[in-house]
């Protein structure tokens, strides 16, 4: 199979990945970050306010705007469903791909552009986090394309226009990368030029970033919602640049304590069944650069430990977090999947045999790790799918290494992304079954038939994030703040600060819904608070008022 045969591969698969991708974002949105960004971008089509995000009627600062934006427009063109809520997500994803692979072919060859590619494709950490709803995926586009413009300018210094527009587009891309996460936009362009002075031992990097009018482009773009933002809400500058920036990299406040080596089983398993050639792949691509004035490879690979670093130091962490060291890594690998010998590869390829079987006996396990009746009865519903996710993984990784022993390299490094793309797509399956316990939505559809413009809604000592973006309405917090103190300490009267409170509220005239936890519920029917049970499972329990 040559070159010419696997870009006509590339693709096809490229068709399939997509139509596996547009089919799964119909999927129930999901508990927390789906349907927290999902329902500010909807209540700010609705309300008209492109300045202040709010959540459940509530302003809400912890991230800037680019997204909520983008899934607004969507919301307005296309209506609010889940389709239009992963749009902007999957179009990011999509981008960043085709931007990895110009830049590995730009700067490499055709060869390292489409194995590039075929990486990106072949990981399912990348191609999953493309079809959820969170921020990290438009962050990885911006901060990538913002590393790749300025890798792509410093290639073409000889030549002045083409310079010029690099940079431009770097310039644009951070600002961008700023409105879709904050400073970090700021901070990783920043290590990538001091990695490239580093490596090239000249300052004059520096003169050569297009200040004059790089500078006037990114304040243009990324300023005037700040301004805009701070101005029209005095609380947001200290909330957002503090709290946000420096209390929550440097304590523990949200809770999301892990060790230091979190981030690095994520990275490495991320890119299955390619995981045990990363090694392999940075130390070829580092190697290859050892001459030359230009070393774009191993400012991406520094960029990249950067990130991960940057993140591991942080007191709150996510898997999501380090997604912008995947394409930077791709890059290295396409680079060393294009030219490492076929046989080598085969004996990196065959390690991901034994880690399917063992997904495989998880998989069939899983039932069993359940806590209750009404979620091993999802996860029995789930184990099918999740066994052909583990069996599509052995057979990518089985076929691929016999092809690669005989020499069959680009057939089989489409075969290997076509089976990620195929486990992928049976995961995705296994978690629609879990939508239960993930998703609101079936409480939303229990909700439907007894809401009425005047129907009081509350959530009592709980919030389901998915919930008021199904019924298009939200809810009256009842004793809850967690991410709504800010917003709850400027506007105090939008919710309910204790349970007494709630229980007057309650009783006055007029229909009214609550949803609260197990727990909750017992306690006010000890009390003989009136409530008709409309729904109730081990998360929640879904009353009316009789």
């Amino acid at each position: 199979m040559n070159l010419r045969a696997a870009r006509l591969a590339l693709v096809l698969l490229a068709l399939a990945a997509l139509a596996v991708g547009v089919d799964n974002l119909g999927r129930p949105l999901a508990n927390p970050d789906e349907g927290r960004y999902s329902e500010i971008s909807r209540e700010m089509a609705l309300s008209g306010d492109w300045v202040t995000p709010r959540l459940n009627g509530i302003k809400y600062f912890e991230k800037p705007p680019l997204q909520y934006w983008a899934t607004a427009l969507a919301f307005e063109g296309l209506g609010a469903n889940e389709y239009s809520a992963r749009l902007y997500t999957f179009l990011c994803g999509l981008a960043t791909l085709l931007v990895a692979g110009f830049t590995a072919w730009r700067l490499d060859s055709a060869e390292a552009g489409v194995a590039t590619m075929l990486a990106l494709v072949a990981s399912p950490y990348f191609m999953a986090l493309g079809g959820i709803v969170t921020l990290d995926m438009g962050l990885t586009l911006w901060t990538t394309v913002t590393l790749c413009a300025f890798l792509l300018a410093e290639h073409d210094a000889a030549r002045p226009a083409a310079h010029r527009r690099w940079m431009a587009l770097a310039w644009v891309a951070m600002a961008l990368a700023v409105l879709s996460k904050g400073l970090v936009g700021i901070v990783f362009p920043a290590a990538a030029v001091f990695f490239q002075m580093v490596l090239q031992r000249d300052l004059s990097v520096l003169r050569r970033l297009g200040w004059a009018y790089g500078m006037p482009l990114f304040l243009v773009l990324a300023a005037p919602w700040f301004v805009a933002v701070s101005h029209a809400n005095p609380e947001f500058a200290r909330f957002f640049f503090i709290h946000e920036h420096f209390e929550r990299f440097l304590t523990h406040e949200h809770r999301r304590v892990e060790p230091w080596w979190f981030f690095l089983p994520i990275v490495v398993l991320g890119f299955l069944p390619w995981a045990f050639a990363i090694p392999g792949a940075i130390l070829r691509a580092w190697r290859d650069e050892a001459r030359g004035e230009l070393r774009p490879m191993r400012v991406a690979l520094l960029w990249s430990a950067f990130v991960v670093a940057f993140f591991s130091a942080s007191g709150s962490k996510l898997p999501a977090y380090v997604l912008p060291v995947c394409p930077t890594l791709a890059l290295a690998l396409g680079h060393y999947l294009a030219r490492a010998p076929a046989r080598r590869l085969a004996l990196w390829c065959a390690w991901g045999i034994p880690v399917a079987l063992a997904l495989a006996v998880a998989a069939w396990q899983a039932p069993e790790s359940a806590r209750d009746a009404w979620s091993r009865d999802m996860y029995t519903a789930a184990r099918g799918w999740m066994l052909g996710g583990a069996l599509a993984l052995l057979a990518a990784a089985a076929v691929g290494t016999w092809l690669l022993r005989g020499e069959r390299r680009w057939l089989a490094l489409v075969t290997v992304a076509l089976g990620s793309v195929l486990m992928i797509e049976c995961v995705d399956r296994a978690y629609d079954k879990l939508t239960p316990r993930q998703s609101g939505i079936l409480v939303a559809e229990r909700m439907k038939p007894f809401l009425r413009p005047g129907t009081r809604l509350y959530s009592v000592n709980h919030y389901d994030q998915t919930v008021p973006f199904y019924i298009g309405r939200t809810v009256k917090l009842v004793n809850y703040h967690d991410e709504f103190e800010t917003g709850l300490t400027a506007e105090p009267g939008l919710a309910i600060p204790d349970t007494d409170a709630f229980r007057d509220d309650w009783l006055r005239p007029g229909d009214a819904l609550a949803i609260m936890q197990p727990g909750t519920f017992e306690k006010f029917q000890r009390q003989g608070l009136p409530m008709q049970v409309l729904l109730d499972d081990p998360r929640r329990v879904l009353v009316r008022k009789p």
